[in-house]
């Protein structure tokens, strides 16, 4: 199965006879990684599918390939057989060739769920050999706290959008796999207080995009400007407060124009300053959920060493922090200058935990540390990779956190980790992406031989 994820503009060159255009009926087979099902066409070429369901007969019309294609690219046009789990998309903007922001809106919240979690079952076995029971893992994706809501009602859980402007000025969405804007006039997923801005009645003309930022731990909002090149700033006015932040096109650094220069999350009883855009989690669930979850799995004890890799700002540094006692300790490394500079400040009353700037593979042998008791990581979406995996698992913890946005980066370190002397002690994915196709997993890691 090809990961989308992985795929690159040379994979999809065309090389041959174009086929976009064309549709064939298909009878749809599995999901696959990156927000499509497989099908072939008649003559047996692989295509994926947007906009279907696993069991459905459609009419298929290609977007992307020829007939020298190792794959095809397409979106379903027509429903021939539908599946028991398709609904009527609630979202005006959702369906071929419009919005690429969701994946899943003709699918019931439950059968997402599945299809999520068919997708990380499938990158396990075929990337890491483990099966759901090897990893601990009841097969199951859980909804976040809240999400669960009546028939035809959609979560409104993404704290952060950011519009792209077309060329008359109005806000949209980027369409799938393009540079094309969708105009929309409101983006059922967004959160209220990113809604309650207002940001697609106005006009944006010389914006290139426009980044719409709500905290949940205050009322902190923020939007963040990127000019095109050469155009002035527009004298924001929102529905409500906001800060303003605009990206120098020279160098790609975020400025104040006014108001703060961050927002204040909130998380597991602490406060977190979040600077310039940077990372914090999406759902307004997901910072707690993930912590309870790598508190959980780690089970940190007082006076314990701790890791704490591609750290942010410090959500898991100061969760581990405050409970291992005044004589444990917490090494933070983050990459990310200003999230360092948030992460110092968010810690500075934990006076064991010490944040290092620069990147996790270049730090890591540079500390000196040989040996510790746990370790969390929550790498980007491409993974830690062997090396940075094979350097931890010689440390010897006694528990280590994989925190995963990507399960096809998830299942290839998890091999690494197996090769290291690891194995997966249990395994929970959460749905804190709802009508998109992706997911978070927390995979807690133990050494092999415990026990033996």
């Amino acid at each position: 199965m090809q990961n989308e994820s992985t795929s690159s503009p040379a994979e999809d060159s065309q090389t041959g006879d174009s086929l976009i255009g064309e549709e064939y009926e298909v009878e749809v087979g599995p999901v696959a990684h990156g927000g499509h099902c497989i099908a072939r066409t008649s003559e047996g070429q692989v295509v994926f599918v947007r906009h279907t369901l696993p069991g459905e007969k459609v009419i298929a019309r290609i977007t992307d390939g020829d007939k020298d294609s190792r794959f095809l690219r397409a979106d379903a046009v027509t429903i021939i057989e539908a599946s028991k789990d398709r609904v009527e998309a609630p979202c005006p903007y959702a369906g071929p060739g419009k919005c690429g922001g969701c994946d899943w809106q003709h699918a019931k919240p439950g059968a997402q769920r599945r299809l999520k979690g068919e997708v990380i079952a499938e990158q396990l076995q075929r990337l890491a050999g483990l099966t759901p029971e090897e990893a601990g893992w009841d097969g199951t994706v859980m909804p976040a706290e809240g999400d669960k809501l009546p028939k035809g009602e959609v979560p409104a859980w993404r704290t952060r959008v950011q519009y792209a402007i077309d060329e008359n000025g109005r806000a949209g969405l980027r369409k799938h796999r393009s540079h094309d804007v969708e105009p929309i006039e409101h983006c059922m997923i967004a959160a209220p207080g990113v809604s309650e801005l207002g940001i697609e009645k106005r006009d944006w003309t010389g914006m290139a995009s426009v980044e719409a930022i709500t905290a949940t731990g205050s009322n902190d909002r923020q939007v963040i400007l990127t000019p095109k090149p050469g155009a002035r700033l527009p004298l924001v006015e929102l529905d409500k407060p906001v800060s303003v932040l605009r990206v120098d096109e020279r160098d790609g650094g975020i400025h104040r124009v006014h108001g703060r220069g961050f927002v204040r999350e909130r998380a597991d009883d602490r406060t977190y300053r979040v600077g310039s855009g940077g990372f914090w989690q999406v759902h307004p669930q997901a910072a707690n959920t993930l912590v309870r979850a790598v508190m959980q799995g780690l089970l940190p004890r007082k006076n314990d060493m701790a890791l704490d890799l591609y750290c942010g700002v410090g959500l898991f540094a100061g969760a581990i922090g405050q409970r291992i006692g005044e004589k444990g300790a917490v090494l933070g490394i983050e990459s990310s200058k200003r999230a360092v500079e948030d992460a110092r400040h968010n810690l500075q009353d934990l006076d064991r935990v010490r944040i290092e700037h620069g990147k996790v593979d270049q730090i890591l042998p540079r500390t000196g540390i040989t040996e510790c008791d746990l370790i969390v990581l929550d790498p980007p979406r491409a993974g830690a990779g062997k090396q940075t995996v094979k350097h931890l698992a010689g440390l010897g913890a006694r528990r280590i956190a994989y925190v995963a946005c990507d399960p096809a980066a998830l299942a290839r370190d998890l091999a690494y980790f197996r090769e290291g002397g690891y194995k997966v002690r249990t395994l929970r994915a959460f749905d804190l992406f709802p009508m998109t196709h992706h997911v978070e997993c927390v995979a807690i890691l133990e050494p092999a031989d415990k026990g033996a």
